[in-house]
């Protein structure tokens, strides 16, 4: 297997009929819109709670700690850049106080236009908020959920934990290796 080196991956445009859309309130904190970045047509879509600092920043190089565990698990799994896509609950980095379940609720009809159009094989939510909102339960979990494969939308959807908990968490990291591990073996099925 090659050695992993992180890379800034190619971010997704922003449709035109959406890079202006003020419907959930986050364009008056000043933050731009950010559709998604890898594989449009990737098989397998990855969905977190919004855009991190690296994505905010446009035109910023630097590939943020983050993005270096979630790469360096999809890594270690066997799977490349060109069979992921990444997108948001929210596609604005909220930077101060917002109501979250009433913007939430409002986002996610963005991430339904993705799914329709992109129609991936498989949906993995990192992280509570991306599961709650994508599983509209509020009551379940990463913990609950991972290591199972389950019919949300209309998706085989599973939940992994966030990069950033891992990086806050270091012992987590080898449940987010097996997560996606986990993800890739689906796959390899499917194909």
């Amino acid at each position: 297997m090659n050695e992993f080196c992180p890379e800034l991956w190619a971010e997704d445009p922003t449709p035109e009929s959406q890079i202006d859309c003020q419907c959930c309130g986050l364009y008056q904190q000043g933050s731009r819109m950010i559709w998604g970045e890898g594989n449009p047509h990737a098989p397998i879509l990855i969905v977190l709670d919004n855009p991190g600092a690296r994505e905010y920043k446009e035109g910023n190089s630097m590939v943020c700690g983050t993005r270096q565990t979630l790469q360096q698990a999809i890594h270690e799994a066997g799977l490349c850049q060109k069979q992921i896509y990444i997108t948001y609950i929210l596609k604005r980095r909220p930077v101060r106080k917002y109501d979250k379940e009433q913007v939430r609720s409002i986002c996610i009809r963005h991430l339904e236009e993705q799914l329709t159009s992109q129609k991936p094989e498989l949906v993995v939510c990192l992280g509570n908020v991306a599961v709650q909102s994508f599983f509209t339960d509020p009551e379940v979990d990463v913990k609950g959920l991972r290591g199972s494969w389950h019919d949300v939308r209309g998706y085989q959807t599973t939940a992994a934990y966030h990069p950033l908990a891992v990086r806050r968490r270091p012992n987590l990291l080898e449940l987010l290796k097996e997560d996606i591990n986990f993800v890739s073996n689906k796959l390899d099925t499917i194909k």
